[in-house]
This record gives C-alpha cells, structure tokens and sequence, in this order.
C-alpha cells in the first residue's frame, strides 16, 4: 500500500497515495452522506476529519465517493469514523498490520467467548475499512489487499483456535503440553486451504479450513473420545468465527475440504487422513492440497503432515489424468451454473468463462502434472504458479505476464462487486445503476470504461484456458465427422464413419473401422474402463488424423493397434495426448518407426512424459544437470524400495528421451552414446549410495573399506546405446588388519564386498513395476564367471602381471571408473593405465587380436548387412583397431576409457591406414546402429525398416533417401576391413 509522499497542512487529507478518483452514483445523495459523517466527526469530537470533510481537499470527495457507492463501507465509517480520523495521520498499511498484530495477541487473559467474538468482530471492520479506502484510492495493489486480508483470516483462527484449546485444558477434558502456549506441542492444527491457505483472499470471502490432529500426541486422556471432543472444538471454532452479532462476523468457514466430508468427524486425525489420501484421494483434493497452508494450532504437527502428504499431491509422474479431471470439474462448474457466453453485465468473474477460476485451474493443472518432477512449480499462490512454470518453460513469458495481469484485474473487480454489501459475490450486476457502482469502487469511470477493460481480459483467459485443454470452446470442429467416429463404438460398419476414415488417407477404412469399433468394446485393458474409452473417443479424430499422415497410414494404425493391446492402462496415455495433440505426430513416429521406445511406453507409459519437459527441445543434458535432477527426484523417496522405483523411472524416461530426441531430429545420434553414458553414470552412482546404505544398516562397514566400479565395454568408453547392458568390475580395498565389518551381523571382507556386490547386481536386474535398471555384466572381471564377484585391488595387480590374456588388456583399454570413493576411483583409474602402458609385444598383440577377430567372425558370423556390430569391416573391427593402437603405444594411453572415434582419431597407424578416415568411419556407423537400436532387432536389411526409422538413419549420414543405405554401408566397411588387414594382418600371418 503507497504511502503519502506529499506534506500536510491543516486542511490535508488522509495519508493515502492512489490515482483513483471515484464519483458518486448521485451527487445529491453523496451530499447527504458527506453531512451525516460530518456529524458523527463533530458528536465524537473528530476535529481532523471534520476539517477535512468542511475542505474542498480530493480526498474528502473520494472518500464520500465510497460512502455513496458501498452501502457496507458507508455503515463502517457512521459507526467508527475515528478510524477514519487516524487515516489521516498513519498510513493503512500501517494500521491494518497494528490491527493483525492485535490480534495475534488474542486471547487476552480475561477474555470470555463473548469479549474475544467481540474484538475480533472489530478487528475485522477495521481492516475491512482501511484496506477498502487504499483500494478504492489505488494505494493499494489487489495482490497487497489479498494477502493483508489472508494475514487477519489467519490470525483470527489462531486467536479462536488458542481460545479453544485454553478452554477445553481449563474444563479438565483435554491436557496441553504447554497451557501458557496452547499451540505448542497439541499436536492439532488447522490449514488454511484455497485462498486462504495461498495468501490471496478476496474482500468478503469464506475461509477453507481443515483441522488435523497428530494421535500420537494424545490430548485426552481415552484417545478413543479425542475424534468427538476436538470434533467439538472445531464446531466452536467455526461459530466463534462466523456467527453474526450485533457486531457483525469474522469469517464465514467452510469445512467441506477435508477428506469425506460426509462421513469424516469435523476434526481428523493425521493416520486416518493419510489412509484416505492414499486409498481414496481424488484429484481436486490433490488441487486443494497445493494451496494448504498451516494458520493455526501445533506447526511443527502441521509441517510434518504436508511433508508425509507429498507423494500424494506431487506425483512421481508428469500427470496428465489431472488435467481431464480439473477440465472435468469446470465443465460440472459450468453446467450446474448455467454459464455459457462471455459478457459483462450478470457476468460471473470467478467461475464464469474467462473468470479467475480458469486462471487458477490453468496454473494449478500444470502443477499438477509436473509439481513432482519440478520442485519449484510447488507455489501456492497462482501469480508465483505462473511465474514459475515461465522460469521452467513449461508456458511463454507472455503468457505468464499476460494472465497475471488479468488475473490481478479480475480480482480488483471481483473485491468491487464484495465491497458493495460486504456479500460473497463474484458476479457484476445486470443493472446499469448497481455497475456503474462497481465500475467506479474498481477504479474505472463507468460501465463503459470497465468493459473495455474486462470484456478482452475475459476473452484472452478464456482463450488461454482453452488452449490448454484442446483447443478453445468457440474453435469450429466437423462435428458431422465426430459425430460419424462416435458411432463406431455401436457398430464397425458405419457408412459415413469409414467414409471420415477414408477422408484421413487410409487406404483400407472398413478394416480400420472395424479395429477402431473393436476399441470402443473394452477387450484391451488400456479400453476397459468407461473412463479410459471416454478420454479415447475425445482424442479419436486427432489420433486418426495423425496416423493418416504417415506413409502407410493403415499400418501405422494396426501398429498403434499392437501398441494399445500391450498398454496396462489407458486413460493416463488418452488425457496426455489429448492434452498435447502435436505430441501424436511424434507418437506415430515412434509407433511405426522404433519398437524399442514403442515396448518401453508400452510397459511404462508415464516415460513418455519426459517429452513435454520443455527442456525437451533443448541441448542433451550434461552429467552434473543430470546428477542435479537425479538427486531432487531421489529426495522424495520412502525408503529403499521406493528409491530403487524411482531409480528406474529416472534411467528409463531419460532413456526414452534421448532416443525420441534422436528420432525426432532434435540431436545428432552421435551424440547420443554419451548422453546413454552420462545417464547410466548418474545412476550407477545413486545406486550404489542407496545399496551401501542398506547393506551397512545391517552388517555395517568393513573398517578402511573403499569401493570403486569400473565401467568396460560400451559403458566405459562412453557409447552405450539405448538396449545396452552394463559391463561392470567392482572392486574394493580395506585396511589391513580388517576381519569383519562392524555391523549387527558382522562379515568378513571379502564375503562382505561379494555380498554387497549381490545386492547391487539385484538392485539393477529385479524387475519391478517400474522395469529393470540394467541388465548387467560381470563376466569381464578377473577369471570372469570362476572368480569372485568382487575383486580386491591388490588381488586384481597380482592377476594382471601374472595371468591376464591379450583380450583382457584390450578390455580394460575402453575402461573407465564411474562410481564409488573418489580417492579410490583415482587409484584404481591410475592402475588400469599401468596395465595398459606395460611393455606389450606388438607382434605379439597383432597376431592376437587378428585372431579373436577370426574367432569372433567364425563363431557368431553377421546376420545381415545391418548388423553393424559384426559384419566384416563393421564396428567390432574399428573397437580392435582402436584397442591395438592403445597397446602398442601409437595412441596416448591418456585415452583409455575414451570413445572409439576419439582414439581413431589420434593413432598414428603409420602408412598402413589413416586415422582420421577410420574416425569418420566410426562417426557413420555409430549414428546408424544408435538408430537401429530403436528398432526391432530381427531386422537385418534396409528394405525391412520402418519406414521413420528408415528416413532417420538416412538423414543423420546425410542420404538422400533410404535406399541408399546398403551401399553406403558397403563403401565404409570395405575401406575399414581394408585398413584392419594393412594394420593388424590375419590370423595366419
């Protein structure tokens, strides 16, 4: 609220700054008010405001501006006008915060019922008048007045709430750990809920409350009787609050926000509220819980029910069920109260089109979906809701500044409509007399001047809101085709329905009426809920579009077909796309062109959420942003279980993001190797943290222990695809005279280590319901399946320099450390490059690796010529290159652990082969088998690809078309063979 920068002089008016100048509806009338003030100022001997009211100042023409056009403010100001008075020495601002903290102080200690219902009374008309006279002026923004209105509610429960309680400890029937300080320690709380519990009250509202009680801090002395007598504290509370008097009231209070209103008790206990939550708990109590806040009553009991009910409003998941269900609850909104058009006069400003409510749902939809996800959207107020989902990209800037500054506008008029008679009104009057009224408390001239404001902001708000639940309510649809589509679910053989089919491009439209009609029976468990096959017939015309527009529409269509036959449940997948229909186009994509991706929705459905992130679009992210996500998402987990399902959630939407980030384009696939490395890094990291603190809560820690996981094969060098398994040694290291952990079941070290091991190796592979981590591999460690799972350090050096094969030093040249003790990370990575350095033969080397790549090619031959991995001049041959190089000293050892293409690059082959080119070579073949790992593997030539896939992989090495893929494949392995051959020979020489 603005504070009064210009002096004053004997005739000044009050300290109010504010550009709003209101008239009065009648001049005469207002005339008649301004005597009768002038009246009461000269009985109750107010010489200031008698001044000022005889002055000809503005400001005594704008306050009898206000008595003539509010009917409630006029009655305040004949009944106090000395509040009036010391507006003219002290700011509103001021005084409303002196009036809250008053109350904050309440009770007193001789304050009855009837004497704190009378203050608060008081209290109430004051802050009523003063933040009126700021608001009416312009001093005061509406976002000001919400919250100083929020500030008092809450103070006022507080007030009623410590009354309560002190009385109740009083009469013997309840006992309070601290009766100075009834709040402290009760174990009951009240949370403010909606408006009041987001700090955005409007002038004349109801308050939401929900009281909780903690059992386990048993007030009475049967907890069995604590449900009846609280219950009863909560019934007087709410009278305390809303009763009228003679005085007026404070708030009226509504309860009906806590859990089953029709059969839960007025106060709740925290065990019974968090079973019902997680059983029964719908989505608008999940929309109510973002906006709960703690007013009243025991905080620290209060905080640590938010925390535990966070699962339940913040989901693991992007929700997209949330959206139908608050687009669902609107509609019911709508229908009961006859809202249709968009206008001004009768128009109701919160829950009409375009009003307050569609803001509020817009903002609290999107939180919704991706609050789990993306702590900072977890903002009670709609404003900060706004601003926060434009910082995360989930809407524009413009958007955000767009609906904040209707929002704020609403809000003004709607505190204008409440003004008037002090009613709980959100809908402007139909007389032109009465909205002139509001028109002029909300700072507008007339009528006129007020529609041309709110009349475009209804329109853009009803507009946005639209937009977020598929398309706005004035867009034009065929309603002949939908109304054709509908009526497959009667019967597969509707004329005008194939004919709507066949408009979409399919070629064979009774076939697919037939598949669509079979759908709507409920055979699938995606379809069998009427719920799921509502959201399906809502979608069924873009889906049908979608599909149409691939290359062979009717196969993409059957394939879909195969994709919802395998799907769990449908309705969260039908609300997603129907929330987002340009994300169909990317789902025929993956559909027809990438099984891989296809299976993994298939079975978890919600990794398909990761591509509305808005981050989406954006550059692959890099370890520590993913390491940064990882540990806010691995924050909210339960417990073990909880984490490991998280855990897999993580792995398997960034999984599927890069690869539909590769298939859509956005990323070159040969960056896609280390982004699958980055992932898998992160998470073998928090993995391993989670089993080690685990295993050590039951057999402790080995004294001196230290661990250390050495990534190989593909993980190692940093080209993991998206089906890759992880090769993996673990090793460890622990003091010297260690002989048994120091847990409740003690182990010996190298028992420990391997069990530990065990349980990391099923932490990975056990299938939950949220998939397996990774499938993952130990047969590279020392004497692969024969030795012990874990390996000492010192154990590992003795094996190295005694008995390790060629193929084993070639291993460890793509090995890389990538989770465990730091210090210990650095001595076993500074050991891999000794081994690798040691003097090897190259005679010797050559003549080896020439012949495990004749094994390799006499035992498992190539499937065909898309099997890149094996085929002769293929990328087996490239690795064995690179690993020849860094064992026979012509790559700098520093590269171990480095991508292929980086070591090809940096050899020095001689005149045998060029490195540079064998790099390029590499760069090819990597960005086709990153793609072919997407798609099924029994596919062995190019003319059996699907047809996106096909067009994906011709892109990223820069085709013209498919067709030319075979050959180009031939050109590059034939110059690799060839290279291979002139640096390493065969077997035979």
């Amino acid at each position: 609220m603005g504070e009064a920068k210009r002096g004053r002089t004997g005739d000044a008016g009050f300290l109010i700054d504010g550009e709003f100048h209101p008239r009065p509806l009648d001049e005469e009338t207002a005339k008649r008010w301004r005597a009768d003030l002038r009246a009461r100022a000269e009985e109750l001997q107010l010489s200031r405001l008698g001044a000022l009211l005889d002055s000809d100042h503005t400001d005594a023409d704008r306050l009898v501006a206000i008595l003539d056009l509010s009917p409630h403010l006029c009655a305040i100001s004949l009944r106090n006008p000395e509040w009036l008075e010391e507006l003219i020495e002290r700011s509103p601002a001021d005084l409303t915060r002196e009036t809250v903290d008053r109350v904050g102080a309440l009770p007193g200690r001789d304050d009855t019922e009837k004497t704190l219902m009378a203050k608060l009374r008081e209290a109430r008309r004051r802050v009523a008048l003063f933040l009126a006279v700021a608001d009416v002026f312009g001093a005061a923004a509406p976002a000001q007045t919400c919250r100083a209105l929020s500030d008092f509610a809450a103070a006022a429960v507080a007030a009623a709430c410590r009354f309560c309680l002190a009385d109740l400890h009083a009469s013997g029937k309840i006992s309070l750990p601290d009766p100075g300080d009834p709040e402290r320690g009760s174990g009951l709380f009240v949370l403010g809920m909606g408006k009041l519990g987001a700090e955005e009250l409007n002038y004349s509202s109801d308050i939401d409350i929900v009281v909780f009680y903690d059992d386990a801090r048993t007030l009475t002395s049967d907890p069995l009787d604590a449900p009846e007598i609280l219950s009863r504290l909560v019934r007087r509370l709410s009278r305390i609050l809303s009763e009228r008097t003679g005085d007026g009231y404070v708030a009226r209070t509504d309860l009906r926000l806590r859990p089953d209103p029709g059969a839960m008790p007025l106060a709740i206990s925290t065990a019974m509220a968090l079973t019902y939550y997680e059983g029964s708990g719908r989505d608008w109590e999940r929309a109510a819980m973002i906006k709960a806040r703690p007013i009243a009553g025991d905080g620290e009991a209060a905080e640590a029910f938010l925390k535990d009910i966070t699962p339940f409003v913040w989901r693991k998941y992007l929700d997209f069920s949330a959206v139908a269900a608050i687009q669902d609850m609107k509609q019911r909104i709508d229908r009961h109260r006859g809202f249709d058009d968009i206008g001004i006069a009768g128009h109701n400003v919160k829950l009409g089109h375009g009003g307050i409510r569609e803001i509020e749902f817009f903002a609290q939809a999107q939180q919704l979906i991706a609050g789990g996800r993306a702590p900072k959207l977890r903002v009670r107020r709609t404003d900060d809701a706004l601003r926060a989902l434009a910082a995360g990209g989930w809407i524009d800037p413009s958007t955000a500044r767009e609906l904040t500054d209707d929002y704020w506008l609403l809000r003004r008029v709607e505190h204008a409509i409440q003004m008037v008679a002090d009613e709980q009104s959100h809908t402007l009057p139909e007389e032109p007399e009465k909205l002139r009224a509001v028109a002029r408390l909300a700072g507008f001239a007339d009528e006129t001047a007020l529609s041309a404001a709110l009349l475009p902001c209804l329109q853009r708000v009803d507009r946005r809101y639209g937009k977020l639940f598929s398309g706005t309510r004035s867009e034009a649809s065929d309603h002949s085709i939908e109304a054709a589509l509908k009526r497959l679910s009667a019967s597969g053989d509707d004329d005008e329905a194939i004919a709507a089919i066949a408009g979409f491009g399919y070629e064979r439209p009774a076939d697919i009426a037939r598949v669509v009609h079979g759908w709507t029976l409920g055979r699938y468990r995606s379809t069998r809920t009427a719920a799921a096959r509502s959201r399906l017939a809502a979608v069924l015309p873009a889906l049908l579009e979608a599909f149409g527009k691939a290359l062979d529409p009717d196969a993409a269509l059957l394939a879909f077909d195969r994709f919802l036959s395998g799907l769990p449940s449908g309705i969260q997948f039908f609300s997603l796309i129907a929330s987002n229909p340009k994300m169909l186009e990317l789902l025929a994509d993956i559909i027809t062109g990438a099984p891989t991706l296809r299976e993994t929705i298939a079975a978890r459905p919600h990794v398909f959420d990761a591509l509305l992130d808005p981050a989406f679009l954006e550059e692959l992210p890099d370890r520590d942003l993913l390491r940064d996500r990882l540990a806010t998402f691995m924050g909210l987990s339960r417990d073990y279980e909880d984490a490991l399902g998280r855990l897999r959630i993580f792995a398997s939407e960034q999984r599927f993001l890069v690869g539909a980030r590769m298939l859509s384009g956005v990323v070159d696939p040969g960056e896609a190797g280390a982004a699958f490395s980055n992932i898998a890094d992160v998470v073998l990291e928090e993995t391993l943290a989670a089993v080690e603190a685990a295993f050590a809560a039951v057999h402790g820690r080995v004294p001196g222990g230290r661990i250390a996981i050495l990534g190989m094969g593909r993980l190692g060098s940093r080209e993991l695809t998206a089906g890759s398994d992880v090769d993996l040694i673990l090793f460890y290291d622990h003091d010297e005279d260690a002989e048994a952990s120091n847990g409740q079941r003690p182990l010996a070290p190298s028992l420990y280590f391997a069990r530990l091991t065990q349980r990391l190796i099923a932490a990975m592979t056990a299938p939950m319901r949220e998939g397996i981590l990774y499938d993952v591999d130990f047969r590279l460690r020392p004497s692969g399946n024969k030795g012990p799972l874990a390996t000492h350090i010192d154990a590992f050096r003795r094996y190295q320099d005694g008995e390790a094969w060629t193929w084993e030093r070639m291993a460890l040249t793509r090995a890389r450390t990538v989770a465990g003790d730091q210090s210990f990370m650095v001595e076993v990575s500074q050991t891999i490059r000794e081994i690798v350095a040691a003097p090897h033969d190259p005679a010797k080397v050559s003549k080896e690796v020439a012949a495990m790549r004749q094994r390799i090619e006499a035992g498992k031959p190539a499937s065909g010529p898309l099997d890149l991995k094996l085929r002769p001049g293929g990328l087996v041959d490239l690795e064995f290159l690179a690993q020849w190089a860094l064992l026979t000293d012509r790559a700098d050892r520093d590269l171990c652990g480095e991508p292929t293409r980086a070591v090809l690059e940096a050899a020095d082959f001689g005149g045998a082969a060029d490195g540079k080119a064998l790099a390029t070579s590499m760069t090819g073949l990597t960005r086709i088998i990153q793609l072919l790992r997407l798609g099924s593997p029994d596919v062995r030539k190019a003319a059996d690809l699907p047809a996106g896939l096909a067009r994906a992989i011709a892109e990223a090495i820069d085709l013209s078309n498919a067709s030319a893929i075979e050959a180009f494949l031939d050109k590059e392995t034939v110059k690799v063979r060839s290279a291979f051959k002139a640096v390493v020979g065969s077997a035979e020489t």
